[in-house]
């Protein structure tokens, strides 16, 4: 029950009261209403009356509420009830393993659906403030913290099991002609390939103090998903842009195409803003090397490193307007042509025939997670230190599945 009808309730009886106490003193003294004590007692009435129908309207609003968002839930996969991740009974279980009350392993599993996109719950503008905080919410918003990829919009796959996954990639696209009458349609069939997505093993070991444990008032589960999350993230991100697929994950460049080389003899730059064909024209060139339909998509984005966003962010266009453009709103990227920009440490630095720049639509980027993060815990590991032991396992793969174009690089120009 709400707070409001509990309020409503409490009010209700309080009227009663008043109008129970009107009547019997009536009644004690063996006599009708005056005329003051008949006003009051309709008052009271229509008051009681208006009350029931206030009660009944908000306990019915919140069961259409209740009931739509049981619905939704439904749709996107979410249980909800006693076993739902967000339940406390699942936060006192994680607690007592912690704490050495419960097993030696907790499997932490994602509560939404088996095919999601939009990871991202790092700002209240993106819905981050709609999303509960469940501890694998925690741990996935700090291992996207720290992978690009992950923050830019890659498809994300969630399976229970680890098996691999035959998603099928696109490596062309039909084509269509005039046809003269009477002549026969060429045939342009699409072509298609196969991209295994297995899952690679990935873990990280965290001690934490015995007194750390015992402490009731520390944030544990925070200290322990941020601790996490973040060194997952880290490994995973750095395959995620460059992994060549071999004992590891397909980085995003690996399959990107070409789309602008740089001038030569500028040591993989841009050249000079006020030279045609160099500086901002070469942002513009790569802008536009990705067709529309990608560029038009929610997740189109360019990534690079921190170092290439300080020189680009110095390029004017021939204007003297400055290309890369401060975001003013707190939590939202800046832009380069209107599209947002994110840094990643794990792109190459601006260099000769090094790939720089990423641009391009990255949903097209598929990442497979297998189940959730697996915790294990060990007491006798660092048992002289009086440390305890948490093992964090994650099992991912990825690879990008449109090689038509849909993500291009700027590729530094050669020596001269």
């Amino acid at each position: 029950m709400s707070e409001v009808v509990k309020s409503l309730q409490e009010r209700r009886l309080r009227v009663w009261e008043q109008a129970k106490a009107l009547a019997d003193a009536a009644a004690e003294e063996n006599r009708t209403f005056s005329g003051e004590e008949e006003s009051s007692w309709q008052s009271l009435n229509a008051e009681l009356d208006a009350l029931d129908k206030r009660i009944k309207a908000v306990i019915d609003g919140e069961q259409r509420a209740k009931d739509a968002e049981d619905a939704m839930s439904k749709l996107r996969g979410e249980p909800r009830g006693k076993g739902g991740p967000d339940a406390p009974a699942n936060s006192e279980e994680l607690r007592k393993f912690l704490r050495g009350e419960g097993g030696r392993t907790f499997d932490v599993v994602p509560a939404g659906p088996v095919s999601f996109r939009d990871l991202s719950k790092l700002t209240s503008g993106a819905g981050g403030a709609t999303v509960p905080t469940d501890f694998y919410g925690q741990l996935v918003a700090h291992l996207i913290e720290t992978s690009a990829i992950m923050q830019a919009g890659a498809t994300v796959l969630n399976t229970a099991s680890g098996e691999t996954l035959q998603v099928p990639k696109t490596t062309a696209h039909s084509s269509a002609a005039i046809v003269t009458e009477a002549n026969a349609i060429s045939e342009s069939d699409p072509a298609f390939g196969q991209v295994s997505l297995g899952a690679y093993k990935y873990g990280t070991v965290i001690q934490v103090s015995r007194e750390l444990l015992t402490d009731a008032g520390v944030d544990l589960e925070g200290y322990l998903s941020m601790q996490a999350g973040r060194a997952l993230g880290n490994a995973f991100g750095a395959h995620a842009i460059t992994g060549d697929g071999s004992g590891k994950p397909r980085g995003i460049v690996t399959d990107a195409s070409a789309g602008v080389t740089g001038p030569a003899a500028v040591a993989g730059g841009f050249g000079s803003q006020s030279t045609v064909g160099q500086g901002a024209d070469l942002l513009i060139d790569l802008f536009h090397s990705v067709i529309s339909p990608y560029r038009m998509s929610s997740s189109c984005r360019w990534i690079m490193n921190d170092g290439t966003a300080g020189v680009i962010r110095k390029i004017k266009t021939t204007e003297g307007q400055y290309i890369w453009q401060p975001s003013v709103v707190a939590g939202t990227p800046d832009t380069i042509l209107g599209k947002p920009v994110l840094t990643d440490p794990n792109v190459a630095d601006i260099d000769v025939a090094a790939e720089s720049v990423i641009f391009g639509d990255i949903s097209q980027y598929f990442i497979r997670m297998a189940g959730g993060i697996r915790f294990e815990r060990s007491d006798e590991f660092a048992f002289n230190a009086d440390l305890v032991t948490f093992r964090a396992l994650m099992r991912a793969d990825a690879a990008l599945v449109d090689l038509t174009g849909a993500v291009k690089t700027f590729t530094g120009g050669a020596a001269a």
